[in-house]
């Protein structure tokens, strides 16, 4: 990992475009195959340091799930706490108190989910990266050059 600094590894160019995206063949092959077309070498230029910023977000769709189990989970415990109307049914209220502590377990989860989210980008830290490209393997009945 010379070269790079702490933490930060090479990807191998997984996120970047690639530059012979509108080279590829169509996904239907052909039956013959096609001469490759003539094409320049590429000069490589030396990679340029950028800053970039670094920091670990929270998935906040887990912490509404969450927030919406634990909100149908209190909804289950306070109804069960007292004796159910026998014309109704225990069944009924749960399920109609689980409308506002489902609607109050997801609103709690997407504030603790944006606080920590703000709490994140406090803690960002800036980076220098060098950005890379790498030519793509050969497809599969690809003529190599």
């Amino acid at each position: 990992m010379s070269g790079h600094p702490t933490g930060v590894r090479e990807n191998g160019g997984v996120s970047d475009p690639t530059p012979n995206e509108q080279a590829r063949p169509s996904a239907a092959p052909s039956a013959q195959p096609q001469p490759a077309a003539a094409q320049p070498p590429q000069q490589v230029q030396p990679a340029q340091p950028e800053q970039v910023t670094v920091r670990r977000a929270p998935k906040i769709p887990a912490f509404l799930v969450v927030g919406g189990l634990l909100g149908f989970l209190g909804t289950l415990i306070a109804t069960s706490l007292f004796p159910a109307d026998e014309e109704v049914g225990f069944a009924t209220l749960v399920a109609y108190f689980s409308l506002y502590g489902i609607t109050f377990g997801v609103l709690v989860g997407a504030i603790v989910g944006i606080v920590l989210d703000r709490r994140s980008s406090k803690r960002a830290r800036t980076l220098q990266a060098e950005r890379e490209t790498v030519d793509p393997a050969p497809i599969e009945g690809e003529l190599e050059q």
